[in-house]
């Protein structure tokens, strides 16, 4: 049930935004275990100018192809984060060629009260929700 928000420069077509979300939807019901059908994304474009994702550590050098995941979500262990991240990279890669060095991720992690799906209800606390 994690809401997914990517975040991409404007230029892509409507075909590989599909593809992404797919591929990101796929890769997070295995790694997350989240029941088949809870998909929630989001994506946002930008003008080039509008994304300044650079790194001052590893130096890493990103393209107009650049990916920004943010995932809000439950909690999930260190071993279901890792292998979410690492299994993205991988099919991004393998399926739409996008570089490693352009997809980054951030998790954040919140509870069962956070979530309103509709008439303003907390439904995983009024057990509408499991």
């Amino acid at each position: 049930m994690p809401l997914m928000k990517i975040d991409m420069i404007k230029g892509r077509n409507q075909e590989e935004i599909t593809k992404i979300l797919d591929i990101s939807y796929r890769v997070m019901l295995e790694a997350f275990g989240a029941p088949e059908g809870d998909r929630y994304q989001i994506v946002n474009q930008h003008e080039d100018y509008e994304m300044q994702i650079l790194d001052t550590g590893p130096g890493i050098k990103r393209t107009n192809q650049v990916l920004v995941f943010s995932l809000i979500t439950h909690f999930r262990t260190v071993d279901q984060k890792q292998t979410f991240y690492r299994n993205l990279v991988l099919q991004l890669n393998d399926m739409l060629r996008i570089r490693s060095e352009d997809i980054m991720i951030n998790l954040v992690v919140n509870q069962d009260a956070d979530w309103s799906f509709f008439n303003g209800e907390a439904q995983f606390l009024t057990g509408a929700l499991g």
